[in-house]
């Protein structure tokens, strides 16, 4: 484990006090889970923008026009 020291907003650390508590885990770890999703969402941002700059729109609309233009069954609706 590394150690990190960072300096928050009061308010920060209140509203991270106050969800601890409430989850009843260390402020620690709530933050260290908050932390983990945030680069996970960035992660996966990064990731898709990349995979669509190798994609084509041209490609992607040829493959719907292959998509029958019918009523779906009807265990399939919505």
């Amino acid at each position: 484990m590394t150690n990190l020291k960072v300096q928050l907003p009061e308010s920060l650390y209140k509203q991270i006090e106050v969800l601890a508590a409430r989850e009843n885990i260390s402020i620690e770890q709530l933050v260290a889970i908050a932390l983990s999703a945030q680069v996970s969402a960035w992660m996966t941002k990064d990731y898709l923008e990349e995979k669509a700059k190798r994609g084509s729109w041209e490609k992607f609309q040829q493959i719907l026009n292959k998509v029958p233009d019918i009523e779906p069954e009807e265990y399939d609706k919505l």
